[in-house]
């Protein structure tokens, strides 16, 4: 298990220059295709011609998103330079994720029952802390609990909110009985593990 660890890491670690170059691509990319969009360069001039043939075609799905939602179409390239500094952040925090799960898990199984029972507890409540992060970003975006991006972090944290929305009273607009039930959760894995 641990070269499957090191294996990864290692990959990890050629994954970030590898981003950090696409990303410096993109961006320039993207700064040539806003200053033809913007009458920065001149419409006829080569870079223009080869921006409005080749990249403008690619950011066609990503401009017609920022209209749909009132944005300007110049704005397309920054939405997608956006985009893909926001994969690649995703792509190598994830990644780290697995990494640190592995070696977590590889630690528990050599300490028997005990750190396997811990490993779940702490894993269990990091998910149900994730499904309120998922359910509180999901309402701000007009997500509801019948959303199919969305619905599952209700199922798993309604339990926990429900009780406690009934206590705690809303501060005017402001439901803060996630952020209560999330560091409720921090104190129940602490209880929880210091009793194992």
């Amino acid at each position: 298990m641990n070269s499957v660890i090191s294996g990864l890491q290692q990959f990890a670690d050629l994954l970030r220059p590898f981003f950090f170059g696409v990303a410096v691509v993109v961006g320039a990319v993207c700064v040539a295709d806003w200053a033809v969009r913007t009458r920065r360069l001149k419409p006829f001039s080569g870079i223009a011609r080869f921006m409005r043939s080749n990249v403008d075609p690619l950011l066609a799905p990503i401009e017609r998103q920022v209209v749909l939602r009132g944005g300007q179409p110049h704005t397309a390239p920054w939405w997608a330079f956006g985009a893909v500094i926001l994969g690649g952040i995703l792509v190598l925090y994830l990644l780290e994720f697995v990494i640190g799960a592995l070696a977590r898990a590889t630690y528990a199984s050599s300490a028997g029952p005990r750190g396997i029972l811990a490993l779940l507890v702490s894993w269990g409540t990091a998910l149900l802390q994730f499904a309120l992060i998922v359910r509180v970003l999901g309402s701000w975006f007009g997500q509801t609990r019948y959303s199919r991006w969305t619905s599952w972090s209700y199922k798993l944290t309604d339990w926990i909110v429900e009780p406690l929305r009934r206590i705690i009273p809303n501060l005017g607009m402001i439901d803060i009985t996630p952020l209560v039930a999330y560091f409720a959760l921090s104190i129940l894995r602490s209880v929880l593990l210091g009793l194992l």
